[in-house]
């Protein structure tokens, strides 16, 4: 299977993923609005969601992949599934440990993330309850992740992907229905995210089993290879989920600037998170276990070219989307949110976020590229001390820009953070030999801006022109529509005068490796 291919098959899950969180997240604004009740829900997901994040994106990928791939080359696929499940038996005990802890210290773990909360009566004691509903789904979606990893590396990634879809329709239909029966709209929003996690693992065992890789139990040992694991997972985890740490230092900043920022930024990642999951998420994904095979073939050059060819498809797909959101950000969040408890102010507040998070959107996929460029090479540690550096300026940023600049501010603290942490891996990369950036890539990215700038250029004449129009939401729906369409025809039209983008050109490579 090709690189493209890969990319496109989890490409086209998780883009049906994003659209189906939109959809959730459009639910979760009309029943829980931007105050007290929807601040504590999403902190109180963040928990499992950080680590979802960093499992099914990352450090658990990074570090099995490459394992699990070299087991299965050496000595065979049988081998490599009894690796898996004690991997997979380690984990189960270690997690449910864990889970326990934390139902326990919850409290406490609440206000270490949203100590501004304790000034609002009652919001605290919300984020505490709906995280100890939500907090169990960390298992399931851990050993959903290694399902996931072991299935990526024999080429099978459309289950996988498939799983953020299950976990959208299921939290949405629990908030549907236990709306009625349950205290608050949120705690009927927890036991859907709960349910989730349950169904998700069920639909992934059933997936390895069919591809011949079931899973069975096995009693807990922590055998060499599972140390090695679990020793390359933790470096791994802060190597690749500086984008979700960031995000965590946010909300708590955030919780002590005004009632509903944590609302605000949530809703604004979710937008942004779109182009960055259909786009950095697939092309992650995908490159780490061809890059694997690449390298253990001793095919540097084809490893370098596949990197580059990543990063270009990445850049074409990204750089546009950015730009697009940072022109009509209000717009696209006064169609999504703007109903029920979501008034105008509300979405005003979300849209400048946007703003500010979009300028990071091409830095954050460029980091889904770079960093399997170590993780394929088995080096987990020079990501995590790049991403220490990420982190600490994200820091020194929030805490100067959130005082003048309100939750804006920490968005804006994310993106500079994110394009420092592209910059310092890159650099790493090529004076260690790995990276080379090479002719194609050097006279496509140039282009590549030039077409963004004349598309920003009409989708700004078009707003100024359309958006006054939009006085009811079918009228406001319809000109979006327009805009999105007036951006699409013309980054297209100046790509391909400019020669920034060809599609015949990669459908070209496509059938090539298919051949």
């Amino acid at each position: 299977m090709s690189l493209f291919r890969s990319i496109a098959t989890v490409g086209g899950f998780t883009m049906l993923s994003r659209v189906t969180g939109l959809m959730r997240e459009m639910m979760i604004a009309h029943f829980l609005g931007a105050g007290a009740v929807a601040d504590a829900f999403f902190v109180a997901f963040r928990f499992p969601n950080l680590f979802r994040s960093l499992f099914a994106e990352g450090a658990f990928n990074a570090a099995f992949v490459p394992l699990f791939t070299g087991k299965m080359t050496a000595e065979g696929t049988e081998a490599a599934r009894r690796f898996a499940e004690q991997s997979f038996a380690v984990m189960t005990l270690v997690l449910a440990l864990f889970v326990a802890v934390m139902e326990l210290g919850m409290p406490w773990a609440i206000y270490g993330l949203a100590p501004g909360f304790d000034s609002v009566p009652g919001k605290m004691a919300l984020a505490v309850d709906f995280s100890r509903i939500c907090f169990p789904y960390l298992l399931f979606i851990s050993l959903v992740s290694l399902q996931a990893g072991v299935l990526n590396s024999v080429g099978r990634f459309a289950a996988a992907a498939a799983t953020p879809v299950l976990l959208n329709l299921t939290s949405m239909a629990g908030l549907w229905f236990l709306v009625p029966y349950t205290e608050t709209a949120g705690h009927a929003m927890a036991w859907g995210t709960f349910a989730a996690g349950v169904v998700q693992f069920v639909w992934l065992a059933r997936s390895a089993r069919r591809a011949g890789m079931g899973l069975g139990p096995v009693r807990p040992r922590l055998t060499p290879e599972v140390k090695l694991l679990f020793k390359r997972i933790v470096p791994g985890a802060v190597g690749a989920g500086v984008y979700q740490v960031n995000l965590v230092i946010n909300t708590m900043i955030a919780s002590t600037v005004a009632d509903g920022a944590v609302s605000y930024l949530n809703y604004a990642d979710r937008v942004n998170q779109l182009p960055l999951g259909v786009v950095g998420i697939a092309i992650g994904t995908a490159l780490l276990p061809t890059l694997s095979r690449q390298l253990k073939a001793g095919e540097a050059q084809a490893a370098r070219t596949s990197q580059n060819r990543a990063m270009e498809l990445g850049l074409a797909l990204t750089l546009p989307a950015a730009v697009a959101l940072m022109v009509i950000a209000a717009p696209v969040i006064r169609v999504l949110f703007e109903r029920g408890s979501f008034g105008p102010n509300e979405t005003a507040a979300t849209a400048s976020a946007l703003v500010a998070f979009a300028i990071g959107l091409p830095a954050y996929v460029l980091v889904k590229v770079l960093v399997p460029g170590f993780f394929a090479r088995e080096d987990t540690g020079t990501p995590v001390r790049v991403a220490g550096v990420a982190m600490v300026l994200n820091v020194v940023l929030n805490l100067s820009l959130a005082k003048p600049l309100g939750h804006v501010g920490m968005a804006l603290a994310t993106a500079v953070a994110a394009w420092a942490n592209v910059v310092i891996l890159g650099v790493l990369l090529a004076r260690r030999g790995y990276f080379t950036v090479d002719e194609r890539l050097k006279s496509k990215a140039p282009r590549i801006v030039a077409a963004c700038a004349v598309m920003a250029g009409a989708l700004w004449g078009g707003k100024l022109a359309l958006w006054p129009l939009a006085q009811g939401q079918l009228m406001a729906v319809g000109i979006l529509a327009g805009l999105v369409a007036l951006g699409a025809v013309a980054f297209l039209a100046a790509a391909q005068l400019l020669g920034a983008l060809s599609l015949g050109e990669i459908k070209g490579m496509v059938r090539r490796k298919r051949g």
